[in-house]
């Protein structure tokens, strides 16, 4: 699947699949046309992915091939358990989280997890959590607190899910709750943005001595349809607000919200899978390798100093 903005991109891959195809079958020489196609399509991939637009950004977060959280687990962990359950209301499926090994360091990853298909995005909620999903994920970070082993969340939700049934058990509460507990956890904590991070929804996962996004992610209060909803009363300003907002890795970064941008394969996370697993894999042993040097008290007093000069404060 190709965005609209790829759209130049799909068609010339295309006519070099069909040229291609066409020199196999009739046995012509076109190596020449091939090698000059192949140069213009990897020159206009690279001017397209250098110049996106925030809108464009929020697109490439939503691909649908784009890998979730239970994606990066199964591949950059080496025996990966999930643990269910909130031990209070049920088992929350959209958000995940359990112990894998990282060469031999054993880390608790907890995410949100969006589906495949239809009745994966039912099962899943569409990535949004219930307050037994934040619930079940401060359970794992107290058990991994217990048991001495460093946490990795994983952020990918539209938002927490704002149905009449989660507001009933304390949907506010329980993302407070967490925000709260996090600040105080005595071992290491990186959050990584992999896809969309928006509000209290990934807020209630995000507190943490690192928090990194991926480049093609956003992290805002609302998003842009939302506000576009909110402003204009039309989803038609999306890209407006999009603009607005300001809402992507670099704008984060320099905003001084988030502590780094990972890089994604050119095009997306989603156009080189295997790379991208490395490459997450290799940022989280180094961040953790620096963290763990630290003592419990460093960590959290520089956690809660970071997050407290956010922001200005006029009295």
């Amino acid at each position: 699947m190709s965005l609209e903005f790829e759209q130049p991109i799909t068609e010339l891959e295309g006519k070099l699949a069909e040229m291609k195809q066409l020199a196999e079958s009739s046995q012509v020489d076109v190596s020449d046309a091939v090698a000059s196609l192949e140069k213009k399509i990897q020159s206009l991939k690279e001017d397209t992915y250098k110049n996106l637009t925030r809108w464009q950004r929020v697109q490439l977060s939503r691909h649908p091939d784009r890998p979730y959280t239970l994606d990066y687990l199964y591949n950059i962990t080496d025996d990966f358990v999930e643990i269910h359950g909130d031990r209070n209301v049920k088992d929350d499926k959209a958000m995940v989280g359990g112990f894998g090994t990282v060469d031999g360091q054993t880390v608790m990853f907890v995410g949100q997890q969006k589906g495949r298909n239809t009745k994966q995005r039912q099962m899943r909620n569409f990535g949004m959590a219930n307050p037994e999903g934040y619930r079940k994920a401060l359970r794992l970070f107290k058990m991994a607190e217990k048991f001495g082993k460093p946490i990795v969340t994983l952020i990918d939700t539209p938002g927490a899910y704002p149905g009449f049934e989660a507001e009933e058990r304390g949907q506010g509460e329980a993302i407070a709750k967490n925000i709260q507990e996090m600040f105080m956890l005595k071992v290491p904590v990186i959050c990584i943005i992999i896809g969309e991070g928006a509000s209290g929804g990934a807020l209630g996962i995000a507190i943490g001595d690192k928090v990194l996004m991926m480049e093609n992610t956003w992290y805002s209060v609302i998003s842009p349809e939302s506000c576009s909803s909110i402003l204009w009363r039309s989803w038609d300003f999306k890209e407006q607000a999009a603009e607005a907002l300001k809402l992507t890795a670099e704008d984060m970064k320099g905003f001084g919200l988030v502590d780094g941008i990972i890089g994604e394969p050119l095009g997306g996370a989603h156009r080189d899978t295997d790379q991208m697993y490395q490459t997450l894999k290799d940022r989280i042993k180094s961040e953790l390798k620096d963290l763990m040097a630290k003592t419990p008290e460093e960590r959290i007093k520089t956690r809660i100093d970071k997050f407290s000069d956010m922001g200005e404060v006029v009295e």
